[in-house]
C-alpha cells in the first residue's frame, strides 16, 4: 500500500487553522480582551426571512408522504437551475439549462473539477492565491506555474503569451486581494485561453459585490463558452456559509480532445455526488426571487458599507490598498515595512484585531494583509477606531 506522497508538499497547517491557534493562545493569556475578527471570510448577517420561509416549507414537505423527496437529480432540481438561469439573464448572460449544476459550494467544485483533467496538465495560478486552487493541484501532483500579481499591476496580472498553460485559475472580484478585472482585461484572458486550448477555471463567488461597470460572469466575454468553467456560491451572496449551496456552469460548447466537459462533469457528479438536500435547494431558489434578492441585497449593503469604512480609514492613514469597492476584501500594504506575520502579531497585540497575513496566500503576499468586511457595523467601526489609535500619525 502506498499513500499519496504529494500530501508531503502541502503546508502542515491550513492558514486559517494557524490564525485560530494564535487567536486562542492570545485570548487565553488575555481573557478580558475583546478580539475583533476580520480575518476569515465568514458572514455575520442571518439568512433573509423569505429564504427561511422557503427553507421551512421545504422541511415541512419532507414530513409528508405526498410531498416527500428522496434522492434528487445530481445536477440539481430544475426549479433551482431555472432560477439560476434567470439570475444570469438579469445581467445579460444566456445559459443553457443543462449547463448549470447545483453543488454544496464553490470550494468543493473548484477542487472536484480536477477529476476531469490529466495529472500532466500545466497549471497557471496567480500569486497571491486562494489556497484551495494551489493545494488541490499539489495533492494531485500537478506542475504549477505562478503568475505574478503585485502592487505594480494592481494585483490584476494579465497573460504572458510566451507562457504555456493548460488549466488557468482566475477569481474576480478576487479573493484575497479584492481587485476586480475589467471586461477588456478578461477578454485578454479568454483570448489567451483559446490560443492555448486551455481551460479557464473562473471563480465568481463574489460577483454580487460588483458595483461598478465590471463583469459579473466570465460568460459576459465573447468566446468564453468555448474555454471556461464558472463557479459561484450563495455563501456570500445570501449568507449560505453554514447552509451550503452553490452552482457551477459547464457550457455545452466546451470541448477538449473530442469530449464534452459538460458530459464528463455530469458523469463525475452522478458517480461521486448525491446532490444538495431538497430543503436547501428550496431555500436557494427563494434567493433568486424578487423579494429574496431585495432582502439579500440589504445584507450585502451592510458589508459594502463596512468595506467603505475600512477603505476610508486606510486612505486617511495613507496606507496603500486595493479592494473594498467591488469586493468584501481589502488588501493592504503592511505599515512600516513589516512582514505579514509581524503585522498580524502587532495588530493583535496592540489593537486586538485579527486579520489574515498576505504571505499565507503566496510569495507575492508577503508584506501585505487582508481584512474582511463581513463583521457587524459596530465591530467594524470599533476596529477602525483602534486602527487609527495605533497606526495614526
Amino acid at each position: 500500500m502506498k499513500i499519496n506522497a504529494h500530501y508531503r508538499q502541502l503546508e502542515e497547517s491550513y492558514l486559517f487553522s494557524t490564525i485560530a491557534q494564535k487567536a486562542a493562545a492570545y485570548q487565553q493569556e488575555h481573557p478580558q480582551a475583546r478580539l475583533i475578527r476580520m480575518g476569515i471570510g465568514d458572514v455575520t448577517r442571518p439568512l433573509s426571512q423569505h429564504v427561511i420561509d422557503a427553507f421551512r416549507a421545504g422541511v415541512e414537505e419532507q414530513g409528508k408522504v405526498e410531498t416527500f423527496h428522496g434522492y434528487g437529480p445530481e445536477q440539481g432540481y430544475p426549479f433551482l437551475r431555472e432560477a439560476v438561469q434567470g439570475y444570469y439573464r438579469s445581467f445579460g448572460v444566456e445559459l443553457e439549462l443543462d449547463d448549470i449544476f447545483i453543488s454544496d459550494g464553490a470550494k468543493s467544485d473548484v477542487g472536484n473539477i480536477l477529476d476531469l483533467f490529466d495529472r500532466d496538465n500545466l497549471v497557471l495560478i496567480p500569486d497571491p492565491v486562494y489556497p484551495v486552487y494551489r493545494d488541490t493541484n499539489q495533492m494531485a501532483g500537478r506542475t504549477i506555474t505562478y503568475l505574478n500579481a503585485n502592487k505594480e499591476n494592481g494585483f490584476l496580472p494579465l497573460p504572458d503569451r510566451t507562457q504555456r498553460a493548460d488549466l488557468i485559475y482566475l477569481c474576480s472580484p478576487n479573493n484575497p486581494t479584492g481587485a476586480a478585472y475589467s471586461r477588456e482585461q478578461l477578454a485578454e484572458w479568454v483570448a489567451y485561453a483559446r490560443e492555448q486550448q486551455a481551460v479557464l477555471l473562473f471563480d465568481a463567488a463574489y460577483e454580487a459585490f460588483v458595483q461598478e461597470d465590471l463583469p459579473r460572469s466570465i460568460f459576459e466575454i465573447e468566446g468564453a463558452e468555448t474555454c471556461a468553467v464558472e463557479f459561484c456560491s450563495l455563501s456570500k451572496t445570501a449568507g449560505f456559509t453554514g447552509t451550503r449551496c452553490g452552482y457551477t456552469v459547464v457550457p455545452s460548447a466546451l470541448m477538449r480532445d473530442g469530449m464534452s466537459l459538460r458530459k464528463m462533469w455530469l458523469r463525475r457528479q452522478t458517480t461521486k455526488f448525491n446532490g444538495v438536500s431538497y430543503p436547501v435547494q428550496r431555500a436557494a431558489a427563494a434567493v433568486f426571487t424578487e423579494e429574496g434578492l431585495r432582502e439579500c441585497r440589504r445584507s450585502l449593503r451592510v458589508y459594502q458599507s463596512n468595506a467603505r469604512r475600512i477603505s476610508d480609514t486606510l486612505e486617511e492613514l495613507d496606507i496603500w490598498h486595493v479592494g473594498g469597492k467591488n469586493s468584501p476584501y481589502i488588501w493592504m500594504e503592511c505599515p512600516g515595512g513589516r512582514s505579514s506575520w509581524e503585522f498580524f502579531d502587532d495588530l493583535l497585540e496592540r489593537a486586538q484585531v485579527l486579520g489574515t497575513p498576505g504571505s499565507g496566500f503566496g510569495r507575492n503576499g508577503e508584506g501585505f494583509f487582508r481584512l474582511t468586511a463581513f463583521g457587524t457595523p459596530e465591530d467594524t467601526a470599533e476596529a477602525m477606531e483602534r486602527f487609527r489609535a495605533v497606526y495614526g500619525r
